[in-house]
């Protein structure tokens, strides 16, 4: 019989092998259990974080001056140049679909980022080369008063072939490379569950800082001319970047890739309306728990049953037919599903409101590249024989970023912590983002007011720019930062805790379809607006010369639309229920 002492040494021996590798089904890049000391955290974390901003370096580097470079190099008219900005963009967030798809069900992470970052640094590449050497002709032209000649059709396919291989390789990379830098902490771990929290909160800085880079220094070059300098600049950003990504190669942490997700919920739902009419007394009971079945297979560890979406328990339950076939070892998993592979289904179907409800954030968001920068050209943009650009002044929004966000981490969330015991959870902080969101909107329809009375003040007919400072546009800017803080790092947070293991690149990619959708819904309601607000020979809400129109208006119509977004959020946000994983505690995030 053991001693007492040899069960203790060996309890200990066990603890300390449990605390040698990492408790979330992590690996290495040998596919063995990953060990936490030489794999993953802050070294991992930092590579991955210095990734991400020199690639939105380069990726904004591009995207920034689109449309000048459409219009200045390419001749395009306006119109044109802003549509086929629009197409390209949104290409960048369908790919972004197709890059966490591949990651999730065969590549994995690391594979499907390195491979994509390849794809951009190529693309960038093509374009610095076939900018210098084709497009830029006759030598120095690509300034506002200097236009390019016309191009032949296979260099103008070659820069669209350029800038395709960009939108691939950034939306591709950008879903995954959050996700891959969130399996680098191990939320198994108190210390590191921690920091995981954190590392979202310092990625959307690293994005910041990345595009203050490129809205500002890129910005001037490209602006003046010097096309050729910006765009090399952003391909050595990104090929920097993928040098220190593969640097750290041996350090990274992986998880298994899950296979093709849209066969697991065709499964589900088969097998759910197979036994459509089959008597079911909802419950645990004669539910499929199929121990043989490998958790890999779902990316991950096991998702436990909850109550909700009822129905999708048929796909689960074990009639007698199919106890026949678990007897033979020939399941069909058209017919019966494990009910952790119900669960992911159920998973997803409980994200689908919540990010439904963040689109209309996304269309206030967007106003900063868009409206904004009108109303900032109708002000005073001189200072001194100075003018400042409308667009630079998404620089205080960025600053404003960096600032909500050191101060949420250093005083609101110790302070919250301190009161509640607890820190605010991912939804209420998504819902204290809409409720900034619509003091912004507010601040700008407020300032826009005073635009106006200057305007029809100072000019007799309406045309020329008011007299009301530029920097009057400081608080909107800076109130749209706060509410990035707290809606989009929420957001990542979010539905990277609560998506299945073996869908986290896929949550990741909502949170870039959500703006991108913000974006079509935007253009949707400004023609709507337009529309309506011009009949009976009005100009409108938003005629070309703002000093006749009301974009005011417009403004305290999207405050309106945001506060009622934010009642349904509330609703959602309370009826949402939390994934349950087996061998982690789950606590409530439904109160916002």
């Amino acid at each position: 019989m053991a001693s007492s002492f040899e069960i203790v040494s060996k309890e200990v021996h066990l603890k300390g092998e449990e605390e040698r590798f990492t408790g979330d089904g992590s690996v290495d890049l040998h596919g063995k259990p990953a060990i936490r000391e030489t794999t993953g955290r802050w070294f991992a974390g930092t590579i991955i974080l210095l990734n991400q901003g020199l690639a939105t370096l380069a990726f904004f580097g591009v995207g920034v001056n689109l449309v000048l470079f459409l219009t200045r190099v390419l001749q395009q008219d306006n119109a044109d140049a802003a549509n086929s900005v629009s197409k390209w963009t949104g290409t960048v967030y369908i790919f972004s679909l197709v890059g966490a798809f591949l990651s999730d069900s065969y590549w994995g992470r690391y594979r499907t980022c390195a491979i994509f970052q390849i794809i951009f640094v190529i693309g960038l590449v093509l374009l610095s080369l076939s900018t210098q050497f084709f497009l830029l002709k006759p030598h120095g032209c690509g300034k506002e008063s200097s236009h390019c000649e016309s191009h032949s059709s296979w260099v103008i396919s070659l820069f669209y072939i350029s800038i395709y291989m960009v939108a691939l390789g950034n939306g591709g990379y950008q879903p995954n490379i959050a996700t891959f830098g969130a399996d680098q902490f191990d939320e198994e771990h108190p210390k590191e569950g921690h920091s995981k929290v954190a590392f979202f909160s310092y990625f959307y800085l690293a994005l910041n800082i990345g595009s203050l880079f490129s809205n500002t220094i890129l910005s001037y070059f490209e602006d003046e001319g010097m096309w050729a300098l910006g765009l090399w600049a952003s391909t050595a950003s990104a090929f920097t970047g993928l040098v220190l990504f593969i640097a750290g190669t041996k350090r990274y942490r992986h998880f298994r890739p899950s296979g093709n997700p849209l066969s697991r919920f065709g499964q589900v739902f088969a097998a759910a309306i197979k036994k459509f009419s089959v008597s079911f007394s909802p419950g645990e009971d004669n539910l499929c728990e199929d121990e043989d079945d490998d958790d890999e297979s779902m990316g991950g560890r096991k998702m436990l049953h909850t109550h909700g979406f009822k129905f999708l328990d048929r796909a689960a339950y074990i009639t007698s037919r199919d106890l026949d076939h678990m007897k033979e070892n020939a399941r069909n998993p058209w017919r019966l599903c494990p009910i952790s592979q119900v669960e992911e289904v159920k998973c997803i179907l409980r994200l689908l409101p919540i990010w439904l409800c963040t689109i209309i954030y996304s269309v206030v968001f967007t106003q900063m590249a868009s409206l904004f920068v009108e109303q900032g050209d109708a002000m005073n943009t001189e200072i001194s024989n100075f003018r400042i650009p409308p667009a630079s002044m998404s620089s205080f929004d960025i600053l404003s970023v960096a600032f909500f966000i050191f101060l949420y981490r250093r005083v609101i969330d110790p302070v919250v912590f301190r009161i509640r015991k607890r820190s605010l959870t991912e939804l209420q902080r998504m819902g204290i983002g809409l409720v900034i969101a619509i003091l912004a909107m507010v601040a700008a329809g407020v300032v826009e007011c005073y635009r106006l009375k200057y305007a029809r003040k100072d000019c007799k007919h309406c045309q020329g720019s008011s007299s009301l400072s530029i920097f009057w546009q400081v608080p909107q800017y800076a109130l749209i930062g706060a509410s990035e803080v707290f809606m989009y790092v929420g957001q990542l947070e979010f539905f990277n805790a609560q998506a299945p293991d073996g869908l986290k690149s896929f949550g990741s990619a909502l949170c870039m379809t959500s703006i991108s959708l913000g974006n079509y819904v935007s253009s949707l309601l400004v023609s709507i607006v337009i529309k309506i607000s011009s009949e009976d020979n009005m100009p409108g809400w938003i005629p070309g010369n703002l000093n006749k129109g009301h974009l005011d208006r417009f403004y305290f119509l999207l405050a309106g639309l945001t506060a009622l977004d934010l009642i349904i959020y509330i609703v959602c946000a309370k009826w949402y229920q939390n994934v349950k994983l087996e061998g982690k505690s789950s606590h409530n995030d439904s109160q916002v």
